[in-house]
């Protein structure tokens, strides 16, 4: 099977700071790196590194080239990834002393994906595959409607959180994975909790205090793996791919987040995004 991902792709710059910093604030960096970012090359990555076959739909500007060369390197398909007019998308990335992080984004190329490039990419999905989507690109319900019409498996990760746009993806979906701030307001959107929801499987994730599953009516409990975190940058999204690659290599949705869990503690352990997110290897390595 595969996972096909209607992703963002960003230069990621990060930039350690004090504290994050106040409104109106002038504050000093102790530190800048640049890495390859986005939720959707994010867990393009994590997919790869996890060993499933990821076919990343998405665009960047001219100046994106190397992004695309190291999503390859990493062992993603990048055959569907446009050059478009406008330049690659951007994230500004704070983190503070206790991994805490405040991100600005500029869009850019992530929001100009051509229409053409995601109906060439679909034309090679076959029934069963993953179509996974985030909130950080356009074209979100024409892919889901599209995916789900050809019968893909669809999932959904609802940040940033948009409540009209999870609203529009919503009867389309299999999986959503949201936070535990998504997941209230949400409930306030639609007045559904996450066990209402009209999705077979939704996962909220509550950061250093693990995740919650919920199916067919029931909710299970997942703990965090207790570590000393440096950066939570692109944690979530290590999250999503591993347990999105776990779906779609066969494994039971509970191994499957057992092992997203050890992949997320091992990230937050290391400062950056696509660039440091742990493989397989290093996963099934970890030990408690």
């Amino acid at each position: 099977m595969a996972i096909w991902n209607l992703g963002s792709i960003n230069a990621d710059f990060v930039y350690t700071v004090p504290h994050i910093p106040a409104p109106g604030e002038t504050l000093s960096s102790t530190g800048r790196q640049a890495f390859l970012g986005g939720k959707g090359a994010n867990m393009s990555v994590a997919a790869a590194r996890a060993a499933a076959h990821v076919n990343h739909i998405g665009a960047v500007g001219g100046d994106g080239r190397w992004a695309v060369e190291r999503l390859l390197e990493y062992g993603v398909d990048t055959r569907n990834i446009s050059e478009v007019a406008t330049e690659t998308a951007q994230a500004i990335i704070m983190v503070d002393p206790e991994g805490e992080n405040a991100i600005l984004l500029h869009p850019g190329a992530n929001a100009e994906i051509p229409q053409a490039t995601l109906q060439t990419a679909m034309a090679e999905a076959q029934t069963g595959d993953w179509l996974v989507i985030q909130n950080e690109t356009n074209l979100q319900r024409t892919a889901a409607a599209l995916g789900k019409k050809m019968g893909l498996r669809v999932a959904y990760a609802a940040a940033p959180f948009d409540a009209d746009r999870v609203l529009a993806v919503l009867p389309h979906l299999d999986f959503l994975i949201l936070n535990a701030v998504e997941a209230e307001q949400l409930k306030q959107a639609t007045s559904q909790a996450p066990s209402d929801l009209p999705v077979r499987d939704v996962i909220v994730t509550l950061g250093a205090d693990g995740a919650d599953w919920y199916s067919a009516g029931k909710k299970e409990y997942f703990p965090a793996i207790k570590v000393d975190p440096v950066d939570t940058t692109g944690a979530g999204d290590t999250f999503t791919g591993y347990v999105l690659a776990g779906l779609d290599r066969g494994m039971p949705m509970g191994q499957a987040i057992v092992q997203a869990t050890k992949a997320g503690a091992l990230m937050v352990t290391r400062r950056g995004t696509a660039d440091v997110i742990p493989d397989l290897s290093e996963v099934q390595a970890f030990h408690l």
